[in-house]
């Protein structure tokens, strides 16, 4: 492969020992100077095998040394060595790993390679062909050479399975081909491939996506996966009613949904400022025991602050009694929470409770802006005021009841 630098070897070299050597080696520029030195010259009998070729390849691709693991591949077919389809496997699983703007020229090499193999003789097997696909999906631009791959597939006794239906619909759906995606999955059917639940899936964000929500509804929905692909279509749309029959759906299908999935059914009555209707989804997951998990928490915190400061303007004491639920379950209350429920009892007049809110709050960490501060203490002026008017009022009544005597 042209390196300079040549390792002097003993003469009992074998093919097992250089293998190992290269395999050690964690310097691609090293490892090409082991493979090239223990042929130089040929000076110790030694001719690389199947194993020191498969695994120089396998480096080199790794490497994205494209040029020169094709090069290996003619020097095999030059020395006659033979080129099996986990060679073919490796340098097909490296095409589909490079994300560089060489990708559709890097592509068109895993096709050209594709066709090399074809001409060699090597029967493919559906898994590096699946492989290949997925490589070819990733890229518009090679789209049409997964399809014909794939329809080339049953005529070289691989017939597709239900991971290339996928892989393509996935493909598909991502370029917004919808209908084809959908022809493809009627054709999966017929074959009696399964769909798997990342195929639904695909397919059921691609129709929200397009917008071909009714689709989506009638078919038959797997799992809660794909529920949750779906409501959260729904939700985008603002067909929220939708949403919500399709959870009562899942349930009487024994499912049971995520917190995740409740967050897209809340945020959705959110963003409509439907809070009363949001606030009953935060109970009804309460009753149900579901707890958000590590992905979904900080979604579940801005959440319930929204809905408690959404039902201040128009159901006050259901916003405190979530807050209190909010504070016994451990989750945050943001500055802003606590402003709109100082507010609301400074306007009010229930000033003993904004006052053991502000408290609250400077005890959690949040600092009252001076909005917040100057509503309480204003509040409290003003009930000085009346304070000291009633007495001045009282005492100029009692004066007069005093002179009438």
């Amino acid at each position: 492969m042209g390196s300079k630098t040549v390792i002097k070897w003993s003469k009992q070299i074998g093919s097992a020992q250089v293998a190992q050597l290269i395999k050690a080696e964690r310097d691609i520029q090293k490892a090409i100077v082991i493979f090239d030195s223990a042929t130089a010259e040929y000076t110790n009998g030694f001719r690389h095998s199947h194993q020191t070729f498969s695994l120089m390849i396998s480096r080199l691709v790794s490497a994205n040394h494209f040029r020169l693991a094709e090069e290996l591949l003619c020097r095999m077919k030059e020395e006659k060595c033979n080129i099996t389809e986990d060679i073919f496997l490796s340098i097909c699983r490296a095409y589909g790993r490079v994300h560089k703007p060489l990708d559709a020229v890097r592509l068109k090499l895993a096709l050209r390679f594709y066709r090399y193999m074809r001409e060699m003789g090597i029967p493919p097997s559906v898994a590096s062909l699946n492989v290949l696909i997925k490589a070819l999906c990733k890229n518009s631009g090679t789209m049409d050479a997964a399809l014909r791959i794939f329809r080339e597939m049953p005529n070289r006794g691989c017939p597709p399975d239900s991971y290339t239906y996928g892989t393509l619909i996935n493909g598909l759906c991502r370029l917004g081909k919808i209908g084809e995606a959908k022809e493809l999955f009627k054709e999966m059917e017929t074959k009696a491939c399964s769909p798997t639940v990342v195929t639904y899936t695909s397919l059921i964000h691609g129709l929200c996506q397009s917008k071909d929500l009714d689709s989506a509804i009638r078919r038959h929905l797997p799992n809660m996966i794909t529920y949750s692909t779906l409501v959260h279509g729904l939700c985008k749309e603002g067909k929220l009613q939708e949403a919500v029959e399709i959870l009562d759906r899942m349930k009487l299908q024994g499912l049971r949904p995520d917190a995740g999935l409740y967050g897209k059914i809340i945020s959705g009555f959110c963003d409509i400022c439907k809070f009363h209707e949001a606030a009953n989804f935060l109970d009804e997951m309460v009753l149900g025991g579901i707890s958000p998990n590590r992905l979904t928490w900080s979604l579940h915190v801005r959440i319930h602050n929204i809905v408690v400061q959404g039902l201040c303007t128009e159901h006050p004491n259901r916003a405190f009694q979530l807050y209190l639920s909010m504070r016994t379950r451990g989750i945050s209350i943001d500055a802003k929470t606590f402003d709109s429920l100082v507010n609301y009892f400074c306007n009010k007049g229930d000033l003993h409770k904004a006052a053991h809110l502000v408290d609250e709050m400077v005890l959690d960490g949040c600092i009252p802006d001076e909005v917040t501060w100057n509503a309480v203490v204003c509040a409290f002026w003003d009930r000085r005021k009346v304070r000291e008017s009633a007495e001045l009022v009282q005492v100029e009544l009692m004066g007069t009841f005093l002179n009438l005597e």
